[in-house]
């Protein structure tokens, strides 16, 4: 499995040495997950986090009314994980299934507290990449409660245009928090705001 693109993903927060970038990936394990396949489902564990080599994979929660409720999704360069689950060793309220075909490189908890101890500055690069989750989120929270649909669903296609590619509408509406039916409107409205301006 080509580890470059992990390799390449540490070397940007310039915290590592070349040395301690070779025994920080040697922590980590290739996993491959088949599409449809579930990297996590709710009620397990996760005591582990993963990287996205190559695929695609869907973060969802099902409510009480059965309806899927997608919180983000990850493709290749993301990092995946529960970190609920992981920190407080409790069953995850989360979903993670592949759409697609992919590979992942993940690091269990027990490793991750030895790497901690092998590379005292990999604990400043997690805290870096965490940090750089928490302002997207917080990113997301905002354009949640300050844009319509239309305008989150232009982000969206926009933002992650190689994510809008690998989804159904079913799914991007479940990230968006409408219904499909109110997707399909949206997306015949701007096909019509598009044909006007031809």
């Amino acid at each position: 499995m080509d580890k470059d693109l992990f390799i390449e993903h540490i070397q940007r927060y310039g915290v590592l040495s070349q040395k301690e970038i070779a025994l920080f990936r040697s922590y980590f394990i290739p996993k491959v997950i088949p599409k449809h396949e579930f990297l996590l489902t709710q009620g397990s564990l996760f005591d582990y986090e993963g990287f996205v080599v190559n695929g695609c994979f869907r973060t969802y929660l099902n409510d009480a009314k059965g309806n899927e409720n997608t919180l983000y999704f990850a493709t290749n360069d993301w990092w995946l994980m529960d970190i609920d689950s992981f920190m407080n060793a409790v069953p995850s309220q989360l979903n993670i299934q592949a759409l697609e075909d992919s590979c992942i490189l993940i690091i269990s908890k027990s490793d991750k507290l030895r790497l901690y101890q092998t590379i005292p500055a990999s604990e400043k690069l997690f805290r870096l990449m965490f940090q750089k989750a928490i302002v997207a989120w917080q990113r997301r929270l905002i354009r949640n409660h300050c844009l319509t649909a239309k305008e989150r669903y232009k982000d969206f296609i926009e933002t992650y245009p190689n994510i809008a590619s690998k989804v159904t509408d079913r799914q991007i509406a479940s990230y968006l928090g409408i219904t499909h039916e109110f997707l399909c409107k949206i997306k015949k409205q701007l096909l019509f705001e598009k044909m006007e301006q031809c």
